[in-house]
């Protein structure tokens, strides 16, 4: 079966050249970088390193943790992180510099793995979360290197969907040397596709061992007084779909709370233009985070056009709306807005985040909302009782405190996998 995994790669990578393009007429970092896809050109050689792969911003946030740690810990390792993404690479470079090697992540067919592999040579390949690639860990198992996944999270949905995939997957769990997976739940599924049992281990979310430095805690400090006293709110990681939603939500608002101000977060920068648009047709006031403007008094929307800042973001609001959760995306990251005390809003779906949104919920720190006139009510609510808002932040941050100590766990596994030379 994964013969015919890797034909379709071959078939489909002519269209991924043409996606990435496209996507560059939005984000101009796509188009740079291509021969990285494939594993040519590099301009750095490592020996005997460790591969981190991450996806994208939140993979990354979710990693830093383990990888601050993996310095300390290894300091004559060579640590190599991999990214999709441009955002991603950013975020990399902005969070560790030189201290790590970062590179695009190959695409998954045999010669590309085995050029990366040559050029790198890993001695442990760490993948976070969902990132399962069947010919980069058959090429691991050949060279007997251990892959072990971290922050492991699977689904009902996405495991109702990989069953039916089962001779793909099942040879490839088997061969993970480890598999560190947020709840008992996730294990059971991850056992039931073929991983060893003797090899899951429940380590919890690595995402609640993330703090906040008094940087951060600083810039959002100083953001927070550019807006002044009034009112405010932030829709963070929206999608198509939502933002119509949000805004429509906001006016609203801003006729019980005329001062009100929106911190609108796109989910990826390719959109920036295209929201912006759409708050101009709405006939809201707005000014754009990447020119540097202060929104005056008149101002309805702060549009946040900049990548790498949401988690500095949700610090200068009062109220934290996620996204991806009033269309079919499953949710974002909910602990960045709890490790800052803010009450939480969602949408409905949240199939990927179902373990922290029943947290929250047990703690009654998180509404859910399914329209505009529900979003506005709840968000005039809150903002007209301030203890309220208080109470649900702080219940909040309370469940982010009680669950850290993943990080713990997962440095004990990769511990026993260390290249044993360094």
């Amino acid at each position: 079966m994964r013969l015919l995994y890797t034909l379709l790669w071959y078939l489909l990578m002519p269209f991924l050249f043409v996606h990435l393009w496209w996507l560059g007429a939005r984000a101009p970092a796509y188009r740079g970088r291509w021969r990285e896809r494939l594993a040519l050109g590099y301009s750095q050689r490592l020996d005997g390193c460790v591969w981190v792969h991450a996806v994208s911003v939140g993979e990354t946030l979710a990693a830093a943790p383990m990888i601050e740690a993996l310095l300390q810990r290894y300091p004559q390792t060579p640590l190599l992180v991999t990214t999709t993404t441009p955002t991603g690479s950013e975020r990399v470079s902005a969070l560790f510099g030189d201290r790590v090697h970062h590179v695009y992540w190959p695409w998954d067919t045999p010669g590309v793995i085995s050029r990366f592999w040559r050029n790198f040579n890993p001695q442990l390949v760490i993948l976070l979360e969902t990132e399962l690639w069947p010919n980069l860990i058959a090429a691991a198992g050949k060279r007997e290197v251990p892959v072990v996944l971290v922050n492991g999270r699977l689904s009902a949905r996405s495991h109702r969907r990989y069953a039916r995939l089962r001779g793909l997957l099942q040879p490839m769990l088997e061969s993970l040397q480890a598999l560190a997976v947020q709840t008992a739940v996730e294990a059971e599924r991850f056992v039931d596709l073929g991983a060893a049992a003797s090899r899951v281990t429940v380590t919890g979310n690595v995402k609640f061992d993330i703090s906040l430095d008094d940087n951060l805690r600083g810039r959002a400090r100083q953001l927070r007084e550019q807006f002044g006293e009034r009112p405010v709110w932030i829709a963070a990681s929206t999608h198509p779909g939502e933002d119509e939603v949000v805004l429509a939500a906001h006016a609203r608002l801003r006729r019980h709370c005329p001062g009100a101000l929106l911190i609108l977060v796109p989910r990826h920068q390719e959109r920036f233009e295209q929201v912006a648009e759409l708050v101009a047709r709405q006939g809201l006031g707005m000014v754009r985070r990447s020119l540097d403007q202060t929104p005056g008094a008149d101002i309805a929307v702060y549009l946040a056009d900049t990548m790498g800042e949401l988690l500095m973001l949700f610090g200068a609001a009062d109220i934290a709306f996620v996204g991806g959760s009033l269309v079919p995306v499953g949710g974002h990251n909910l602990l960045e807005p709890a490790l800052w005390s803010k009450p939480i809003i969602t949408g409905p779906v949240l199939h990927n985040f179902t373990l922290i949104a029943d947290l929250l919920d047990e703690a009654d720190a998180h509404r859910v909302v399914r329209n505009e006139a529900e979003l506005a009510e709840l968000l005039q609510q809150l903002l007209g009782e301030t203890a309220l808002r208080q109470q649900m932040g702080q219940r909040a941050a309370e469940v982010v405190q009680a669950h850290r100590g993943a990080l713990v766990k997962l440095l004990a596994i990769l511990d026993r996998h260390w290249p044993s030379s360094h």
